[in-house]
């Protein structure tokens, strides 16, 4: 939107030509989120809390949790809120990536939403049941993706790109389709299972994006995507401009969720968030560089896939309770260590995804 004015304003005063560069426009979205998130918030927290809107805690869980009861949830409506607000703003509305990850935000955001209101406004314990929740991943991924797929007009958009090895290219093919697929639902209930205590999922969700916002800013350069011998591919700087947006909507949201936590995100934050990492990784062609940046959120996931696994094949649990950051709360760890310590630990897998780009 911003560039149409700036457009019409540059034949007045060619000074707003500035406005072109994603540079800038990717500072302001990121601003523009976190302030709609600073103002949204407040209201927000106080609507949900006389609306009764609030989280309910497993008995079976960390007794700590138990101060947490009835804290308000579904607080990532905002998250998509401030994004979608923001990339609409500040993106080029032309490029195709930009409708494609916002309809997959808004989608998995969607059905996050229907989810929580299940549990908490019905007092439906179950909520979406799994089989209805993997439907309506399957359809809103599977769309996004089989549009990647018909809309690809270069071979590297549907390849796959290896980190660390300067020649390791695999060309996918359609085999793109259910690759890209697993990765995009993989990512949001990665996310979603991480979501478990005060600013756990958050703060690493930023960071992430931010590594993925510097990838697709120079994924979309061509001659730095050449220098770095990366994909080039065409649309795909604009994305820099959705990150930066979910990066100043998290931080603004984190002002809120940080402990002690005064407002949850809920699914419809977590789901959303995971799927817009995941589509954004494709979009780029960094599949496993997101592995290797979001390595919490995949530790996080394996633990619950071993514990399960585990459990169904032997009766025995590996760890006292899954995910694992519950674990660490069992055995006495105070819940700020768990989360501080994860946050750095995603500090240090963003900074050795990024330096993929020169290892190779």
């Amino acid at each position: 939107m911003m560039l149409l004015i700036s457009d019409w304003l540059a034949s007045i005063d060619s000074g707003f030509e500035v406005v072109r560069y994603i540079t800038l426009r990717a500072i302001f979205a990121a601003l523009t989120a976190l302030i709609i998130c600073l103002i949204v918030g407040p209201r927000l927290i106080a609507w949900l809390t006389s609306a009764k809107i609030g989280q309910s805690v497993r008995d079976d869980g960390p007794q700590s949790h138990k101060v947490k009861q009835g804290t308000p949830t579904m607080g990532g409506a905002m998250i998509i809120v401030a994004v979608a607000f923001s990339t609409l703003i500040w993106s080029d509305l032309a490029v195709r990536q930009v409708w494609i990850v916002l309809f997959v935000t808004i989608g998995f955001g969607g059905i996050g939403w229907v989810d929580d209101y299940r549990k908490v406004v019905l007092s439906n314990s179950v909520g979406l049941t799994a089989r209805e929740k993997l439907i309506g991943q399957t359809v809103i991924a599977g769309v996004a993706v089989l549009m990647l797929y018909v809309t690809a007009t270069e071979r590297v958009e549907l390849e796959l790109v290896v980190p660390f090895f300067k020649e390791a290219v695999v060309y996918l093919g359609w085999l793109f389709i259910p690759f890209a697929f697993l990765v995009v639902v993989g990512s949001s209930n990665a996310v979603n299972l991480t979501d478990g205590l005060d600013g756990l999922a958050i703060l690493p969700s930023v960071m992430v994006a931010a590594g993925l916002a510097l990838i697709a800013y120079l994924s979309g350069h061509a001659i730095f995507a050449d220098y770095l011998n990366i994909p080039n591919v065409k649309g795909a700087g604009e994305l820099t401009v959705f990150c930066s947006a979910l990066m100043g909507a998290g931080l603004g949201f984190l002002w809120f969720n940080t402990y002690p936590a005064q407002v949850f995100m809920g699914d419809v934050g977590a789901l959303s968030i995971g799927a817009a990492l995941g589509i954004v990784a494709v979009m780029v062609r960094q599949e496993l560089v997101l592995f290797i940046m979001g390595g919490i959120f995949v530790l996080e996931a394996v633990s619950v896939i071993l514990q399960v696994g585990s459990y169904k094949l032997t009766g025995k649990r590996i760890f006292r309770m899954a995910p694992i950051h519950h674990h660490f709360e069992l055995k006495g760890w105070p819940e700020p260590r768990i989360i501080v310590r994860f946050w750095i630990i995603t500090v240090i897998l963003v900074l050795v995804g990024l330096s993929t780009l020169k290892i190779r």
